[in-house]
This record gives structure tokens, C-alpha cells and sequence, in this order.
């Protein structure tokens, strides 16, 4: 009989009427079932019910029962079979095949029986058997890794309960082939074990995977083209690459993903250089077991040429003006990539630009190939240039921290002005600029309204945490507490102070700064300082406040008292350093040339008190300096971003400026400790940083550094403040830090501040160099551009000195080194950096090269 129904299932979709006289068979063959439900049991044999199987008779359902349901509705079931009753079914005929046929479409089912339980003249009783398919329990991964196991649970996302199919199993190994097949597993195989638990009607599958050997590319071999090189096409090829000795970083596994996407590649590298029908002919992979070989045939076909370009459309601007913008002359190499670039490329640099700059929003222009005859090309430039487009309303999206007010007076783009595209290129760049947002995720999104010529631009941002926090800590012993707290509150709100809902952790959104930082080592030093800076001042122009406050004790510990005392005595001090000072400063955006240019002014006052201790090295050890210093900076920064930039510069050139105090003195200076009273000296420093894109996500950075510092007449030395200190990470702190008015600068590949003019114990002479150097070359690639972690790679060459004064100055005589290092940037932390630099030059003092270090920094770029 098991024969017989499965008969019948074979044939249920191709011969009906064969089918039905099957099933009478069965049904007179078969026990008449009594009972109802799915519980139902069958009975005895009894008689056949009537049922002829060679003269089929009409009857009408009386009652559809299900049986074997174990997670199913049976109401649903027979909802499905679309046998109700009341119906008038012939049998043998074309109902019940048809019925089982859409049961089994339903896809859950694994067997579907139908057979009648009673007749009664015309009235027939039918049962519906079903057998489920098993549900999921759950999946397991044999033969891979732990790692492995929990990333494949990701991909084949197979929510347990879910009835298990053909084509869920089969689509479940063609997830996990692929996903080694894009790890260079070309070889994979997955084989699949159903366990079932038929008290639950559930099953477990487990699928056993075996993924061989990486498979690499042993040869590419290419034919068809006679103009352009296998060299320069597999080059091209950037993700497809064939073995070869000492290919270390750019591996030569087999990644389909990536082969098509080079072949697409080559045919656009083909197209870029005229060669308008170009096509790869076929292409073909030979698997050669543990390598695979590749074939391809490409057409090359002919190499076109710029002939006549026309333009039409255009009323605003004549053709020459245009043709002149566009740069394409006659004769120049057919590229329409480089066409349409110059159409709609960048901002301020295209055709379209001129018109959208001018606010013509609706804009649009169709390159045409009029002709094409021999290797030349007719090229006609169909233009709409439309209606000219105002600005109605701006609209945020995202910033659920920063306040309305302080995006929209970032905004180049305002309500009532032109429709700009360079404009809103521009804004876009000064809002990543701001620290605040997620560069990626800065979008603008004209909304045209042509009705009334008006557009909307709606700014959708997403806000990133901008706050730091710099701690660490110890206890040090006799030196007692060790350690650092700083705060950066790179988006506090003076105003919102009351307001508690603004808190987070303190009052936020208005885009001022907030710094606090506290750093000790015990008694020996200590170091407070308190900023706070208004980016607009009286909120209606870009006019920078700030204020900063700071204080710092630095003693000199007399550990022979410890000593002395066999370790039981308390340490004490035999000198002293004292700082305190205050700075105020005003910075404004310029208009011209551009408003990329901000000037800053400020005013500093500093007092210094010596207490026996000759720390300036400058020949007296107790008493009190003053500087009173006036600085003003002119600084343009167009970079593309602030923690990782692409494109752009950032050029400085500042001047610090005390008063001449030896040109109006007239009485002279009674010694040395007189002469450095009142400090005086003037200083200027230059820095410039370019950044470009290379290639893909590869950048490039150019960087130079110049500080120069002079003195009124020659009354007095040079002074001992306002120095530069070069060599190592460029970081100040204790032991290391600045004391009157030094910079620190850095230079990889070089202990810490040990470039220049240095004394027999290996301090910088006189407080260091009067002028200095600095020349740096990166490249960068970006790991993550998370804003909760921005990370990349570096390798970098550069070259600097420090000198003593301008007699010794060479600018060609230069301390080289090169290395490599990563940055990581947090929002909580700041910039943490790690290089390892080599020093290809001695320093004064010693006569071998410097050799390999070690640089850590935190909280700063190098400079």
C-alpha cells in the first residue's frame, strides 16, 4: 500500500484522471476510517463504500477532518486544500490531486494522504493525513574554528522554529561557501547532517565544513591586447593578483567579488584612454587543484579622438567661454569619465558649477556623440540651464545635542541667498570641522520647490561625542600621588548651566570649550589649568574668545635625605620653580581672500619665580621674571576633515612679540638676574600641512615646520625663553616639560628633546635653539573610520635640527629618519599615537646614528 500512495504522488501533478482512479483504488482498498480530529485512529477493514474506480461519481463533501498535525491549524489545512464542505467533488477526478498539489506547495508539508472515511449516498466524509516537516532547532558548525562558528551563526541568520526545506539546507551551504569563497577558499565543501527529535518535531542540522587550502592565482594570462601591456593591465587589477615571490600586502588569493569587479576595471582604464568599445571577449578560471589559472581575451578595438565639440541650449554664457572652462581641445584622447567630470566634477572647478553658483539649481547638460567617423568623434553638449533657485528654508535632521543655532551660523547657505553648489560643498566641510558630527554621516539634500523657484537644503548630521578625559594615577612612595586628570568639554553651554536637562555630564550644545587639567608627581610637580573659549562672541559673528588660567610648582627632590637615613627620613626639596600665568584672546573669520582665514590676537602674562634653582640655565638662580607677550596668527585650515583628513591644508604663520625693554631702558642692567626681569625677545614660527588622496583610502601628507627667534638690537643675548626643544615625541610633562615659553617639538627616530645644541650632561644648551627645521612626508591609511574609534597606519620620512644660532644655521644640514606608527582617535581620549622611528644621523655628542626608538603621544598631533 506504501507503494501505492507514493505512486500516487508521483504522478498527482501530470496525469489527474490516472491519478483519481489511484486514490478510489485506495479508498477501497484501504481501512474506512471512523473518529474524527487528528488523533483519529483507523478501524477495521469494512467494505469498499461504494466507490467504482472505473465510473467516477459525483458526491458532495460533507466533512473535512486533518490528522498529523503537530504545529499546524488544522482549519488552516484545510483552508489550503480548498476541499470545504458543501463542495461536489467528482471521484475518481481532478479535486484531490489538485488539493494535495497545493498542500505541498505550501512548502511546510513533507507527505499530504487524502481519503474518505465514510459514504453515504451521494455524502462523502474525507481526512486530510499530513506528515510536518521538522522544525529547527537549532544549527551547529563542524570543522572550523570557534570564531569561525559565531561569525557563520551571523550570516546564515537561521531562526530556530523555522521549518527546515530543501532550499533553506541549500541556501544555507551556498552562505557558507561563499562567504569562504571571499576569503580565498575556493575549494570548500559543506556537507549537511539532519538530526531529528521526533518527540519534539524539531531537528538539528549540523553542517560540516571543509575549506581546504587557500587558493592563489598561479598565472593571468591575457591576450588581445596589442596597445596597452599585460604589465599595466595587471596592475589595474588590484584585487587579482598572480603569485610571485615577496608579494606581501597584496596577497594573491582568488576573491570572485574582486575579480569582477577588476575586470569592470579594466574595461573603464580602457575606455579613460579612448578606447570607446572596448570588451573583455571571455574569460575563463582553470582549477588546478591547489592554484587556479586565469584566461581572458580582450578587444581593444579602436582608439578615439576628440573632434568638434558643440554646444547648445546655452543663452547665459557664449561656447567659447564654456569650451575655454571645459579644457578639452581638438584632438585630445575620447574619455568620457574625464568629460563628465569636467561637467559635474569639483566644486568650483566644472561647468556646472558656474551655473549652480549662480543658482541656476535646475541646471542640466547631455553629452551627445553626434558622429563618429574613423578614430573621431563629434561631441555635442545639449544644455537646459533653466530658472535661477533661492534658498526658502533650512532644515537639521540629527543634531540631538548641539543647538540649532550653533549649526545654522556655520551655514554658508542661508534662507533668501542663491542657491550655491560650492556653497554647500563648503559648509559641509565646516561642519565636519566643528567636531561635533560624524563626518561620514554629514549629508545636504536640496529639496527643489519649482512651483515658486525656491529650494529647501536639509542638513542631516549625526552627532558623535567630542568630549576627552584624560586620567591615570599611582602612588609613588615618598613622591606620593602620581598621576593626571583632564577634562575637555569640547561642546559646553555657559548659558545652560540652570538647565539640568542639558547636563551630559555637564550643561552642552552652545559649542563653547571647557578645559581642566590637573597633573602631578607628589610635591616635586605640579601642574592646574583652567581654558575657556566663546566661538561667538555675542552670537551674531565668528569672533573667538578665550581665557586661560595656569599654575605650576616644580621642586627639586634632595633624595640624599632618604638615603641618608637609611630610607626611614622624609624627602625633601632643595629648589624651586614657579609659574603662573593668564592669557586672553580674540580671533575673528576674515572675508578676503577668503573666509577660510582667521586671525587671532592675544595677550599673555606670565610670572616666574626662581627659589635656588638655575633651571633656565641662564646664570642666576633666585628671583622673579615677567613676560608680558603679544601674539598674532593668521591661519587658513581647508581640510576635508578633522581626525582624518583627505584633501585640503592647513597653513599657520604666527608672531609672539614682548616689549623692547633694552631699546627704551636707559640706565642699563645692575646683573643677570636684572636683565631677565622683564623678559624680552620676539619669535616667529611657520607651519604648513597639505593632505591629498593617492588612491582609494591611501593619503598622503606633506608637512613643514620653521621657527625662527630674534631679539631688539644688541644690547642682550638671545633670550633663554620662547626656545624650541626638538627630538622624540614632541609630548611635555614632567621631566620633560616646558618652562619658559618653549616649544617642544618632535622628531621621530631621536630621543626626546636631544636635536641641537645640548650641554655636557645632555640638556639643551642655553634652553635650546634659537631657530629650527622640520620637514615630514606620511603616508596614511585609514583602518576604521568609526567615529568612536578612527584608527589608521602610517609610514613617514623626515628631517629637522635645531640650532643654536644663526651662525650654525645649514637648513641642508638635517637629522633624517623614517618609520612607521598608528593613531587611534576617541572621542574620550583624544589622539593616541605610536611610532617606531629610525635615526639615520648622530646627535651632538655622540658619533653613531641614532638608531630605532619608540614613541608613544597622547592627546596631540606631532608636529
Amino acid at each position: 500500500m506504501n507503494l501505492v500512495r507514493n505512486f500516487i504522488k508521483t504522478f498527482v501533478q501530470s496525469n489527474w484522471a490516472l491519478t483519481g482512479v489511484l486514490l478510489c483504488w485506495c479508498f477501497s482498498a484501504e481501512a474506512q476510517k471512523i473518529g474524527l480530529g487528528s488523533n483519529a485512529k483507523p478501524a477495521a477493514p469494512t467494505a469498499n463504500m461504494g466507490i467504482d474506480p472505473a465510473n467516477p461519481k459525483e458526491y458532495t463533501i460533507a466533512e473535512v477532518t486533518v490528522s498529523g498535525t503537530q504545529f499546524l491549524d488544522p482549519n488552516s489545512m484545510v483552508s489550503i486544500s480548498g476541499l470545504k464542505p458543501g463542495d461536489k467533488i467528482r471521484v475518481p477526478g481532478p479535486a484531490i490531486p489538485s488539493s494535495i498539489k497545493r498542500m505541498m506547495d505550501f512548502g511546510t508539508l513533507d507527505d499530504v494522504e487524502i481519503a474518505a472515511t465514510k459514504v453515504e449516498g451521494e455524502k462523502i466524509w474525507l481526512n486530510i493525513h499530513i506528515k510536518e516537516r521538522p522544525r529547527l532547532y537549532k544549527v551547529s558548525f563542524s570543522g572550523i574554528r570557534k570564531g569561525e562558528r559565531e561569525t557563520l551563526n551571523d550570516k546564515v541568520k537561521l531562526i530556530k522554529g523555522r521549518v527546515i526545506t530543501p532550499t533553506v539546507i541549500k541556501n544555507t551551504q551556498l552562505v557558507i561557501k561563499k562567504y569562504y569563497l571571499d576569503k580565498g577558499f575556493y575549494n570548500t565543501k559543506v556537507k549537511v547532517l539532519q538530526i531529528p527529535d521526533s518527540t519534539r518535531g524539531q531537528a538539528t542540522l549540523n553542517f560540516t565544513i571543509t575549506k581546504g587550502s587557500k587558493v592563489k592565482i598561479q598565472k593571468i594570462d591575457i591576450e588581445g591586447n596589442e596597445d596597452i601591456s599585460d604589465r599595466t593591465l595587471k596592475h589595474k587589477m588590484k584585487g587579482t593578483k598572480q603569485k610571485r615571490i615577496g608579494r606581501l600586502f597584496n596577497p594573491s588569493k582568488y576573491i570572485p567579488k574582486k575579480y569582477d569587479e577588476d575586470k569592470e576595471k579594466l574595461v573603464a582604464f580602457y575606455r579613460k584612454n579612448g578606447y570607446r568599445d572596448a570588451t573583455i571577449d571571455f574569460d575563463t578560471i582553470v582549477n588546478n587543484g591547489e592554484t587556479i589559472s586565469i584566461k581572458m581575451k580582450i578587444d581593444e578595438g579602436k582608439k578615439y579622438f576628440y573632434r568638434n565639440i558643440t554646444w547648445t541650449g546655452n543663452y547665459l554664457y557664449p561656447s567659447k567661454a564654456l569650451g575655454e572652462k571645459l579644457g578639452i581641445a581638438k584632438g585630445d584622447v575620447y574619455n568620457p569619465e574625464e568629460l563628465d567630470k569636467k561637467i559635474n566634477g569639483i566644486p568650483g572647478n566644472d561647468i556646472s558649477s558656474i551655473y549652480m553658483d549662480d543658482g541656476y539649481l535646475y541646471f542640466r547638460i547631455e553629452p551627445t556623440e553626434k558622429a563618429v567617423e574613423g578614430d573621431s568623434i563629434d561631441v555635442e553638449l545639449r544644455m537646459y540651464e533653466g530658472k535661477q533657485a533661492t534658498i526658502n528654508r533650512i532644515i537639521l535632521n540629527g543634531n540631538t545635542k548641539t543647538s540649532d543655532r550653533v549649526v545654522l551660523r556655520e551655514l554658508f547657505t542661508l534662507p533668501g541667498q542663491k542657491f550655491s553648489k560650492t556653497e554647500i560643498i563648503n559648509t559641509q566641510r565646516q561642519l565636519s570641522q566643528m567636531g561635533y558630527f560624524n563626518p561620514e554621516k554629514i549629508v545636504p539634500n536640496p529639496i527643489p520647490n519649482p512651483q515658486d523657484g525656491t529650494v529647501d537644503i536639509e542638513w542631516n548630521v549625526e552627532e558623535k561625542p567630542s568630549d576627552q578625559i584624560e586620567l591615570s594615577g599611582g602612588w609613588g612612595g615618598y613622591i606620593g600621588f602620581v598621576g593626571t586628570l583632564g577634562l575637555v568639554f569640547n561642546n559646553f553651554s555657559l548659558r545652560n548651566i540652570p538647565n539640568r536637562e542639558t547636563w551630559r555630564p555637564l550643561p552642552s550644545g552652545d559649542g563653547q570649550k571647557l578645559s581642566l587639567r590637573f597633573q602631578a608627581n607628589g610635591k616635586q610637580y605640579q601642574t592646574y589649568s583652567l581654558s575657556f573659549s566663546e566661538p561667538w562672541l555675542g552670537g551674531k559673528k565668528p569672533i573667538n574668545f578665550g581665557v586661560s588660567l595656569q599654575h605650576t610648582v616644580y621642586r627639586v627632590a634632595n633624595y640624599n635625605s632618604i638615603y641618608s637615613t637609611g630610607g626611614s627620613g622624609s624627602l625633601s626639596y632643595r629648589g624651586g620653580y614657579y609659574n603662573t600665568g593668564i592669557t586672553f584672546s580674540l580671533g575673528r573669520r576674515l572675508r578676503e581672500p577668503d573666509r577660510n582665514l582667521v586671525m587671532t590676537h592675544s595677550i599673555s602674562y606670565q610670572r616666574y619665580r626662581l627659589d635656588s634653582l638655575d633651571i633656565f640655565r641662564i646664570g642666576y638662580s633666585k628671583g622673579v621674571s615677567n613676560n608680558i607677550s603679544f601674539n598674532t596668527t593668521i591661519s587658513r585650515n581647508t581640510l576635508s576633515d578633522f581626525q582624518f583628513p583627505r584633501s585640503g591644508s592647513n597653513i599657520s604663520l604666527s608672531m609672539t612679540l614682548t616689549p623692547p625693554y633694552s631699546l627704551i631702558r636707559k640706565n642699563g642692567y645692575k646683573d643677570i638676574s636684572d636683565t631677565y626681569r622683564w623678559v624680552e625677545y620676539n619669535k616667529w614660527m611657520f607651519d604648513a600641512t597639505y593632505y591629498a588622496t593617492i588612491t582609494g583610502k591611501l593619503v598622503i601628507s606633506a608637512r613643514t615646520h620653521m621657527g625662527y627667534l630674534g631679539r631688539y638690537g644688541n644690547k642682550l643675548d638671545f633670550s633663554k625663553f620662547g626656545r624650541f626643544i626638538v627630538g622624540g615625541s614632541g609630548l611635555a610633562g614632567q621631566g620633560s616639560f616646558s618652562l619658559a615659553d618653549q616649544d617642544i617639538i618632535g622628531l621621530r627616530g631621536y630621543e626626546d628633546q636631544k636635536v641641537g645644541p645640548l650641554t655636557t650632561s645632555g640638556y639643551p644648551a642655553s634652553g635650546g635653539g634659537i631657530v629650527y627645521n622640520k620637514f615630514v612626508s606620511e603616508l596614511r591609511y585609514p583602518v576604521s573610520l568609526n567615529p568612536q574609534a578612527t584608527i589608521f597606519i602610517l609610514g613617514f620620512a623626515e628631517a629637522g635640527n635645531n640650532w643654536g644660532s644663526y651662525k650654525e644655521f645649514n637648513p641642508f644640514d638635517l637629522k633624517r629618519s623614517a618609520g612607521v606608527g598608528a593613531r587611534i582617535f576617541m572621542p574620550a581620549f583624544g589622539l593616541l599615537g605610536i611610532d617606531w622611528g629610525y635615526g639615520f644621523d648622530s646627535i651632538q655628542g655622540q658619533t653613531k646614528r641614532s638608531g630605532a626608538q619608540f614613541h608613544f603621544t597622547i592627546g596631540q598631533q606631532i608636529r
